[in-house]
């Protein structure tokens, strides 16, 4: 296809073929997941095509090898909707031996999860598909590699072209592969119609659980009010409670909360659990993310001019993008992203820990020397903590901005790094 533009999910998929029977590729509705797949598959069945889906279904239930019968690697697209399927393609992979036979994509976990016989256990991997990060869309340069931060370069430097008014546009339009290259104020439609499904539509559909689309609205926007941070679903309830009319359980907000979970629009952050000199608590709950900060701003009904009006909610949707961007780059390193908080207070937005033990610690900040200095300090603090003869040191400390002109090494080692200059 001459309009795809590369991903760097791509060379995760080609490896996970070599590797595994089937691979499983999840993620939210609209964020390339399909299209992803159908560069490396060698044949295709879409499951949910409205003409075939009654027959397809049929199938699925009668022969559901037939359905498998293609040239490989072949995808089953939409493939939870049938989870049948599952211990079909299972078998398959057992009897055909051989890696790289399927490749099953999906927008939500199947709600009928009692039809899969088997774990799939040494048959399926599987990989996460986001939004695109700024460097597949294009509007970073990529000038600065994370994986390259690991072996801690004595200099970096780069330009950033990225002025606060497009890093505000940015945030709004998301990474949906679709609105990258539309007009802008087509672009920016698309998150608020991407909303208006979840509230409406796809909460509901997820598991056949009638959900109030209303109520749905409220408790997005409250979610979003409440990005970056550890808040319970007592708070989130209490947020909304005051204009539902019935009675409002945690029980409920977890409902609503976790059918957002199912479809992928949210995904909080896990705590990071060091070896500490000191006996500080960890705190170890969650940290509240949706999968794009364009889901926070059209649940808020903002767009760029609402967040360059208001620079402290532009900082917290800032933090999901670049939260979104660095898990989309940990993921071609082989490595997850975490939060730290303790209770004393101290904080680290995010921490990229690889496989080997490896890890970076990061404060994410909109910009400004104020911002940048209070983000070092707490870099240096965290690192002061940790006791190095139980683990690795930090092998980078990092601060992510969004409006500095440069990315540059400081002279006490940490690296200033504009979220526009930054790649995997």
């Amino acid at each position: 296809m001459s309009s795809y533009k590369p991903r760097i999910a791509d060379a995760l998929l080609a490896r996970k073929l070599r590797g595994k029977g089937a691979v499983i590729v999840e993620g939210p509705k609209w964020c390339g997941k399909t299209t992803t797949a159908e560069q490396l598959a060698k044949s295709v069945l879409y499951m949910s095509k409205p003409e075939d889906l009654k027959e397809n279904l049929l199938m699925a239930d009668i022969d559901p090898y037939s359905l498998l019968e293609g040239e490989t690697p072949r995808l089953i697209d939409e493939w939870q909707i049938a989870p049948g399927l599952w211990d079909a393609v299972r078998f398959e992979v057992d009897h055909r031996g051989g890696v790289g036979h399927f490749i099953l994509t999906g927008s939500a976990v199947p709600p009928r999860t009692a039809e899969m016989v088997h774990s799939g256990t040494g048959r399926f991997s599987r990989m996460k598909m986001r939004p695109m990060s700024l460097y597949e869309s294009m509007e970073s340069s990529g000038k600065i590699s994370l994986g390259d931060l690991f072996s801690q370069p004595k200099k970096v430097f780069a330009n950033n072209d990225l002025g606060i008014a497009e890093l505000a546009f940015l945030i709004c339009r998301g990474g949906w592969p679709s609105s990258i290259d539309m007009e802008q104020d087509v672009a920016l439609d698309q998150a608020f119609d991407y909303f208006d499904a979840v509230v409406n539509v796809d909460i509901s559909r997820v598991d056949d659980v009638r959900r109030d689309s209303e109520r749905a609205k409220r408790l997005m926007k409250s979610y979003s009010r409440h990005q970056g941070t550890q808040t319970t679903y007592t708070v989130i309830r209490d947020d909304i409670a005051a204009n539902d009319s019935d009675f409002l359980t945690e029980d409920t907000v977890y409902s609503y909360t976790n059918a957002l979970r199912k479809i992928f629009v949210i995904e909080d952050m896990p705590a990071w659990n060091p070896n500490l000199r000191s006996k500080t608590a960890i705190r170890t709950s969650d940290t509240r993310y949706f999968v794009d900060p364009s889901i926070a701003a059209a649940s808020l009904g903002l767009g760029p001019k609402d967040l360059l009006g208001d620079l402290n909610t532009m900082g917290l949707l800032f933090e999901t993008l670049c939260v979104r961007d660095l898990r989309v780059y940990a993921d071609s390193l082989f490595g997850n992203v975490y939060h730290y908080r303790d209770k004393s207070g101290l904080e680290c937005d995010a921490v990229v820990h690889l496989r080997d033990g490896s890890y970076g610690l990061i404060e994410i900040k909109l910009g400004g020397d104020r911002l940048i200095e209070e983000g070092s300090r707490n870099l240096k603090a965290l690192s002061e903590k940790i006791d190095t003869t139980k683990m690795k040191e930090p092998s980078f400390l990092m601060v992510l901005t969004g409006t500095g002109k440069y990315a540059y090494r400081r002279e006490d080692g940490i690296y200033v790094v504009p979220i526009g200059c930054l790649k995997n």
